[in-house]
C-alpha cells in the first residue's frame, strides 16, 4: 500500500495532471489472486496525501455500488480533496469480480441498462446531499460501445475514455459514433474532453506514430498505464515533456 500512496504523491510532485486507479477486486495481470486493494478506499488516501492533482478511477463499475451510496462517497472524498475529484464509470466487463463478490453479471445490454440508470441516480443524489460536493463533479465514461455506450456519453458526460491503449485508426469509428449521437442530443462534442490509454513501454513509437493524429481528432487526455509494486512514474519524463510542448504550442 506504502508505494501505492507514494507512487500518487510522486505523480503530483512531477507535474502530473490526474492520477487514476481502477475499480476491481482482483489483478488483470501478474497473478490472478496476487495482492491488491479496494479503489474508494485508495481514492480517499490518495486525496488525504495530495493537494494539487486531480483523482478519479478509471473507470468505476457502477454495479458493485449503490449509486446513491457512490455519490456519497465521491462527495465526501470531494471534500477531503476540494474541487479535485471525478467520478469515472463504466458498466462493468471482468466477470471474476462479478462472480466472487457476488453481483449478477448478466447480459451486456443488461449492465449498459443500470449504468444509465445509475447516471441518473448519483445526479439526484449529488443535488441533494448536505453539504453538497464542492464543484460539479465531472463525470467521465469509459467504453467504445457505438450504439449505446457513446449514447450515454453524448448525453450525460463531461469526459470519454476510449481504448487502452487508444491508436487513431482504431477510434475513428467510435469518434463517428459519439458524434453523431451528440448531434443526435443537440450537444458539441467540443464539451467532452476526449482520453485514451498509452503504455509508458511505447511512448516514443506512440508519439511518433499516434500523438499527432490524436490530437487532430480532438483527444487531449492520455493517460499512462504505471503498473505495481513500484508504480514507477518517473518513467513519464518524456510523455510530460511532449505534453508541455503541444500545451506551449498552443
Amino acid at each position: 500500500m506504502r508505494q501505492l500512496l507514494d507512487g500518487a504523491v510522486a505523480a503530483e510532485e512531477r507535474g502530473y495532471d490526474i492520477v487514476y486507479n481502477w475499480d476491481h477486486f482482483y489483478p488483470l495481470y501478474g497473478a490472478a489472486d496476487g495482492d491488491h486493494f479496494e479503489a474508494m478506499t485508495v481514492l480517499a488516501a490518495w486525496a488525504a496525501r495530495t493537494t494539487r492533482i486531480e483523482l478519479g478511477t478509471l473507470v468505476t463499475c457502477t454495479a458493485y455500488r449503490n449509486p446513491d451510496l457512490l455519490a456519497d462517497m465521491i462527495r465526501t472524498i470531494d471534500h477531503i480533496a476540494p474541487g479535485r475529484v471525478l467520478l469515472g464509470v463504466g458498466s462493468g466487463w471482468f466477470e471474476k469480480d462479478f462472480d466472487e463478490y457476488g453481483y449478477p453479471f448478466g447480459s451486456a445490454g443488461g449492465r449498459i441498462d443500470a449504468l444509465e440508470e445509475s447516471l441518473q441516480r448519483i445526479a439526484s443524489r449529488f443535488a441533494r446531499l448536505q453539504p453538497p460536493p464542492t464543484r460539479k463533479v465531472p463525470v467521465l465514461i469509459g467504453g467504445t460501445g457505438l450504439r449505446r455506450t457513446l449514447r450515454l456519453v453524448a448525453e450525460y458526460a463531461d469526459g470519454w475514455h476510449a481504448l487502452f491503449p487508444g491508436k487513431a485508426d482504431d477510434l475513428r469509428e467510435p469518434l463517428a459514433a459519439l458524434q453523431g449521437h451528440c448531434a443526435d442530443v443537440g450537444r458539441s462534442i467540443d464539451e467532452i474532453e476526449m482520453g485514451l490509454g498509452v503504455e509508458p513501454e511505447d511512448v516514443d513509437g506512440f508519439l511518433a506514430n499516434d500523438a499527432p493524429e490524436l490530437l487532430e481528432m480532438g483527444f487531449t487526455q492520455f493517460t499512462l498505464g504505471f503498473n505495481g509494486p513500484d508504480w514507477n512514474v518517473a518513467a513519464g519524463e518524456q510523455w510530460l515533456a511532449w505534453r508541455d510542448e503541444v500545451n506551449r504550442s498552443r
